[in-house]
């Protein structure tokens, strides 16, 4: 009797099945990754974070200094229970000063790689705190920017185009090999790039203007748009206003796909290095844009 051929007619068991999934979910998670792309994405993220909590630095005292417009006892009604910010402390101007200028110094130092295993997770706690002290204040790339910091917490980060790498190098420390952590984090970034994907397109689901096709014009001429040179060109084209309108969609959809099949993914994670700028740009969230390419880098990048 042919065994091997018995065997191979035999449906899967159940069993086989549930273990090819733990194996799957394994790869996904726990395969050794090496940590060079996330060095990347720390610097792309501490530059966007260095732009953004630049943007407090005018009107830091009028929101949340001691008769700001946000009192920190206000705030905190509005958090959750869980909720909490390292900014509640600072009730002189000078403690809120102070602060500030330190959590720009960390972002300083992830953007250059330095001692970034405790910088890292300490950026992430800043950034959060900062958001919980103003939560009206956020925007998308600031949700954005907190998924990618705190990913960049998990991982190594440092390993690569660093100071810590330069520390390392003059000390004779070799780099080190690949690992889970990084493999962790990239997968943290590829599922919530993913999330962020669709609930973008769900959301402009619910508009008639996505349907209709209007959508674009509304975008370029909004006060905030960075396209806002397409006017004359939308409005001498009824049809390129629909194909900017569901072209935005199309990508989107394409791209919570593609990152997950096997011969697209790289390419849409490319693409999406160029296209998701061009869609903060449209929409008037440059940097919530420069942030949604963060999460594809690492992807893009991949040997």
């Amino acid at each position: 009797m042919n065994t091997r051929s018995s065997d191979a007619a035999r449906p899967p068991s159940s069993t086989g099945g549930i273990a090819a999934v733990g194996d799957a979910w394994n790869r996904f998670w726990f395969s050794p990754a090496d940590s060079q792309p996330l060095s990347l994405v720390r610097i792309g993220a501490a530059a966007i974070a260095l732009a953004a909590w630049w943007s407090y630095a005018a009107d830091l005292q009028a929101w949340f200094g001691p008769a700001g417009v946000l009192p920190a006892d206000t705030v905190r009604e509005w958090r959750p229970p869980t909720g909490f910010s390292l900014f509640d402390w600072a009730v002189t101007p000078l403690a809120l000063n102070a602060l500030f200028v330190a959590t720009g110094v960390v972002f300083a130092l992830l953007l250059v790689g330095f001692a970034t295993p405790v910088v890292a997770p300490l950026a992430a706690v800043l950034w959060a705190s900062l958001l919980h002290r103003g939560p009206i204040l956020a925007g998308p790339a600031d949700d954005g920017l907190s998924i990618l910091l705190w990913c960049l917490a998990i991982g190594p980060a440092g390993e690569y185009v660093s100071l810590d790498r330069w520390l390392a190098n003059r000390a004779g420390r070799p780099v080190p090999a690949a690992g889970w952590r990084a493999s962790i984090s990239e997968g943290l970034l590829q599922v919530h790039a993913t999330a962020i994907a669709v609930g973008a397109v769900l959301a402009q689901l619910k508009g008639d203007v996505w349907w209709n096709g209007l959508a674009a014009w509304y975008l370029v001429t909004g006060p905030r748009s960075g396209a806002a040179g397409l006017v004359p060109l939308l409005e001498r084209s009824e049809y390129l206003t629909n194909l900017l309108t569901h072209g935005v969609t199309a990508f989107e959809i394409l791209f919570a796909i593609g990152m997950w099949c096997g011969p697209t993914q790289q390419l849409v994670a490319r693409v999406g290095l160029v296209g998701w700028p061009l869609v903060g740009l449209l929409a008037g969230e440059p940097l919530w844009g420069l942030a949604m390419a963060l999460f594809a880098l690492p992807l893009a990048v991949r040997r």
